[in-house]
């Protein structure tokens, strides 16, 4: 499900105060750090991610290949950062509520 703008507008606002909680390296994006990913997105909902220099991505390479491995929106690439949205499947996490439009 794609994203509205409105939306995308406010996953931004929520993930401006966010800290990475996920760090792509030299080695890319493997198969560990898509494992943590999807637990943290599980989590969390809203992810904030952040490409180190040793990395051989881009942030909008790393934000489009995690997206397509978790099933995710990317909401926001800014410089070395990036933000994940993907609803939870869990019951036990407080879900983002999204607004209409």
């Amino acid at each position: 499900m794609a994203l509205t703008k409105k939306q995308v507008k406010q996953l931004r606002a929520m993930a401006n105060q966010l800290n990475p909680l996920l760090w792509i390296g030299k080695n890319d994006v493997t198969d560990a750090s898509i494992k943590q990913a999807d637990e943290t997105i599980d989590k969390h909902e809203l992810i904030k991610c952040a490409v180190q220099d040793g990395s051989g991505l881009t942030a909008r390479e790393a934000a489009d290949q995690l997206a397509q491995q978790l099933g995710a929106d990317v909401v926001q690439v800014i410089g070395n950062r990036f933000v994940l949205y993907r609803e939870s499947r869990r019951d036990d996490v407080k879900k983002i509520v999204l607004v209409r439009e």
